[in-house]
């Protein structure tokens, strides 16, 4: 019996179960876990990685506005914080304009370990996206990035942590 579907066509078995979305959950949870066993190795967990990062791109903002760009509720913020802070990665400057705040910044330690941040994310990235070609990763991550923003998604910001304790 013959069909009428193309020979490039995949047959229903062929299909990944689920379709996109479902793909983009299980490569998302695995892609998350394996990047903070990763910067586990120096000493870091993903919201700690993540504030560094937002740091590192807008140094001086307080402390209520990096916890509302990361999605974290502030009375969980400050002993977050705290620990950064414990460990000499970020200090708290009084703010110049408003005294009553905190302005948050890293320190020389922080901006070192942020090297080291980025060396490990720069491995993960390739060696995740390994089966891509270099124009297939740009046209992948292109797109990611417009369902991102559809989503109302914060750029850098990973929603998980809105969960931190």
């Amino acid at each position: 019996m013959t069909t009428n579907r193309p020979a490039s066509s995949p047959t229903p078995a062929d299909q990944p179960a689920g379709g996109a979305a479902f793909l983009l959950a299980q490569l998302g949870t695995h892609a998350a876990e394996r990047f903070a066993q990763r910067i586990a190795a120096i000493d870091l967990t993903p919201p700690q990685a993540g504030l560094l990062r937002l740091l590192a791109r807008t140094p001086g903002r307080s402390q209520r506005e990096l916890a509302d760009d990361l999605g974290m509720p502030p009375n969980r913020f400050v002993p977050f914080a705290d620990k950064l802070e414990e460990r000499g990665l970020i200090e708290r400057r009084r703010n110049t304009e408003d005294r009553r705040l905190y302005a948050l910044h890293l320190t020389d330690q922080g901006r070192a370990l942020l090297a080291d941040l980025r060396q490990v994310a720069r491995t993960h990235e390739q060696e995740l996206c390994a089966p891509l070609s270099p124009e297939e990763h740009q046209q992948l991550t292109a797109m990611l990035t417009r369902i991102a923003a559809h989503e109302g998604l914060t750029p850098g910001v990973h929603p998980g942590y809105r969960r931190v304790r």
